[in-house]
């Protein structure tokens, strides 16, 4: 949801920095590339050693800066297929990143006990829903079906997961990560189902449009 209302605000802001980088040369696909490799390096550096300060703010300067790509390839008309699959593909490669480096975290440093067996638990179904929510999307569009509803966008999964994470590098007790990583997890299993259903929908109309 809050990736939905950030488009317009993000278009204002940066679309005239996009162009100043395509009049270098910049290309879409190279930005798309670029803030992948930002991102998988600053989560697998930083959040498994703790840095839950400095991880989440680098990665959300990337995570702000990762709208640039697609600023860029409709604002000089380099948009492509071959493009939206890339960054499709980069997204889900940054976002197993982010939260398999929170499970590592968890399963290293947490005390052992139920919360941290809850934390990793998880973070992991957070890492799988992650590739499965744009799939559903994604297949559901090979069959001319849409599937652009749920309540937990990237955009949403991700603050809520680097701002748990930044309220525990702030003093914040463990917990606060666990329950931001059950949110997310839970949520994001919540729009998967949402997407069945739109589709499930559509597929019935079309078949009895009686």
């Amino acid at each position: 949801m809050l990736g939905n209302h950030g488009r317009g605000l993000t278009k204002a802001l940066f679309t005239r920095p996009a162009l100043a980088l395509g009049r270098l040369g910049v290309t879409p696909n190279m930005l798309t590339v670029t803030g992948t490799v930002l991102s998988v390096t600053a989560a697998v550096t930083l959040l498994p050693q703790g840095h839950f300060v400095a991880g989440p703010l680098v990665l959300l300067v990337v995570l702000v800066a990762d709208s640039f790509d697609g600023i860029l390839a409709r604002a000089t008309g380099k948009s492509s297929v071959f493009g939206a699959f890339l960054d499709s593909t980069m997204d889900r490669l940054a976002d197993g990143a982010v939260l398999g480096s929170l499970a590592a975290w968890a399963a290293l440093s947490m005390p052992t006990g139920v919360l941290r067996t809850v934390t990793v638990a998880a973070a992991l179904v957070a890492v799988v829903m992650a590739a499965t929510v744009p799939y559903a999307r994604a297949r559901a569009e090979s069959i001319g079906a849409t599937a652009s509803v749920g309540i937990a966008e990237r955009t949403d999964r991700l603050l809520v997961a680097l701002g748990a994470t930044f309220l525990v590098g702030l003093g914040a007790p463990q917990w606060v990560l666990t329950i931001g990583l059950l949110y997310v997890a839970i949520a994001s299993f919540i729009t998967v189902i949402q997407r069945v259903r739109a589709v499930s929908q559509q597929v019935r109309q079309a078949d009895d449009p009686a």
